[in-house]
């Protein structure tokens, strides 16, 4: 599909993936219109900059993707300033750290609100253009943890299951309308991600080395540094997007992680449950936590 000169419109922006994002469409295609949203103004539009100087033209829209009323002028501003959507890449979102048990109503709430709640009136918003147009893109990023369910981040998995779905549901509702739905699925990338994620954890949790999690919680320290060999860059998932967005007939999901469709076809296909869940409980420390426990009530 050609994009030049068509409206595209990137959350989460102002860093990591969406920024990277921005500049590669600015960079590849001429008279590409971007709308960029995030929470940080100063940050998107020093992103902003530097796509307009390859000649895109760009809207900036500071948006709070937890807050129903901003996204909804989100989808709005775009359409009133270019006229029309056609591609939405709905990815802003971030993850919390720690067990089910300790994350509290708040946590929870704020969770979905950004990752699943956000993306839902987005799309809200902007189907009837897409449909009026003839047609767009929806592109939901979401992550390996969209499909398998790990220990220790439970409500960033969930978010994403949840995203999963909602995407499976568009593509059938939404193919009649020529909008076409694919999901990218990132294993892990140079990021603040877990920077940020463990920096909430010890906010939310300051007593968490007191519960009987606290090996889990020593253990998932290390889970980066285990990682950093299969990251990928920002701007690797970025090339993912773009052969989504491009593409004739879209794919409904993209991995964009090494070894990525490997590992999910041994999780989801291969290997019996009780193996998955024994491997993930070793990667995560919660076997840890297992035998600390055994050795307290012994």
């Amino acid at each position: 599909m050609i994009i030049s000169n068509q409206v595209l419109l990137i959350t989460g922006a102002s860093s990591g993936i969406g920024a990277a994002l921005a500049r590669k469409l600015a960079a590849q295609f001429s008279g590409i219109r971007l709308v960029l949203a995030a929470r940080n103004q100063q940050k998107l539009e020093a992103v902003a900059a530097e796509c307009l100087k390859t000649g895109a033209d760009v809207l900036v829209v500071a948006t709070d993707m937890s807050q129903v009323e901003q996204v909804k002028t989100l989808a709005h501003l775009a359409v009133e300033h270019f006229g029309r959507v056609d591609v939405l890449v709905n990815n802003a979102g971030y993850g919390q750290i720690g067990p089910i048990e300790l994350m509290s109503p708040v946590d929870a709430k704020e969770q979905f609100a950004v990752n699943f709640h956000g993306p839902l009136v987005l799309i809200q918003a902007l189907i009837p253009t897409m449909r009026n147009q003839g047609g767009g893109r929806i592109i939901n990023i979401s992550s390996i943890a969209g499909r398998l369910a790990f220990p220790m981040v439970g409500l960033y998995s969930t978010s994403k299951f949840a995203l999963e779905a909602l995407s499976d549901v568009l593509r059938m509702e939404l193919e009649g309308f020529n909008i076409k739905v694919s999901i990218i699925e990132p294993g892990p990338v140079n990021t603040e991600f877990a920077r940020v994620a463990s920096q909430k954890m010890s906010l939310a949790l300051p007593n968490i080395e007191k519960t009987p999690y606290r090996a889990a919680w020593q253990a998932i320290k290390d889970i980066e540094q285990r990682a950093a060999s299969l990251a990928w860059s920002s701007e690797q998932v970025a090339r993912v997007i773009v052969r989504a967005i491009t593409a004739n007939h879209p794919r409904p999901r993209y991995i964009a992680s090494t070894g990525g469709r490997t590992l999910l076809f041994l999780m989801t296909k291969l290997m019996p449950l009780r193996l998955v869940d024994m491997f993930w409980k070793h990667f995560y420390g919660i076997n840890l936590v297992e035998k600390d426990w055994r050795n307290r009530t012994d």
